[in-house]
């Protein structure tokens, strides 16, 4: 096997790759070059740096090595699969906060649930629109920096911008939609406590009758669906007031 002397144009070539790969925003792990390439031109058209890699082992190795933003991710790789990509991320301490954003033909509820109880933050089916990629990037890329500024040791409660998930570091639970709605009106205003005419007002909506008591069960529905997280309480009850959301560590 030949070696390469650090004076020729082949392991500058090789160093000046190696040193771009490493201190790109995002890394693009894809084996079809033509979606590839089209990610990299819109992503690095929104300002990001990007490097490709085209199979697992490869993308392993970048992982080990390099210092990521994001990860969009294949799920159907040569090599090592996507999915054990995914847990590999998940599982190192290094990697532990970087979003991945999964990108598949495998489009379907239960391979998209799967993906997400395996740990992925996002996931859009293939074909997808560029612009809708580049969103959910800058999406998660902004969930990210709110985690990495949070107070040591304090997780910090989350909505999805996309869907309605609730997040809390690595864990994420999925509500019901006018739970989602009730849940951000609180969020907006932590400590501040909301009527249940005004909560019927700004989540069902004006024109739409709706039963007083009908806030008291979502509310009773959404401390349910937060258990998991640690977090039903982190609605209170303001008796002969309403309700009002306490930050969580307050």
């Amino acid at each position: 096997m030949l070696e390469m002397h650090q004076s020729s144009p082949q392991y500058r070539d090789l160093m000046t790759q190696s040193n771009e790969q490493a201190s790109a925003d995002i890394l693009i792990v894809e084996d079809e070059m033509p979606i590839a390439r089209l990610m990299e031109m819109h992503l690095r058209k929104a300002g990001f740096s990007t490097s490709i890699c085209s199979d697992g082992d490869s993308a392993l190795a970048a992982l080990r090595d390099g210092d990521w933003r994001l990860v969009v991710l294949d799920r159907m790789l040569p090599g090592a699969s996507g999915m054990k990509i995914l847990r590999w991320i998940k599982a190192s301490n290094s990697q532990g906060h970087t979003p991945v954003l999964m990108v598949t033909a495998l489009g379907m509820a239960a391979e998209r649930v799967h993906g997400l109880n395996e740990g992925a933050d996002d996931y859009l089916p293939k074909p997808f629109e560029p612009d809708e990629l580049v969103a959910r990037a800058k999406a998660l890329l902004r969930r990210s920096r709110v985690v990495e500024s949070g107070t040591t040791g304090v997780n910090i409660l989350q909505l999805d911008p996309d869907v309605p998930v609730v997040i809390e570091g690595d864990q994420r639970v999925e509500v019901r939609p006018l739970e989602y709605k009730l849940l951000k009106i609180l969020m907006d205003k932590p400590g501040k406590t909301r009527s249940r005419d005004y909560l019927l007002d700004h989540v069902w909506g004006h024109d739409v009758y709706v039963e007083p008591r009908t806030v008291d069960v979502t509310i009773k529905r959404l401390r349910k669906a937060l258990k998991p997280l640690g977090r039903k309480n982190c609605i209170e009850t303001v008796r002969g007031m309403g309700y009002r959301f306490v930050k969580p560590g307050l």
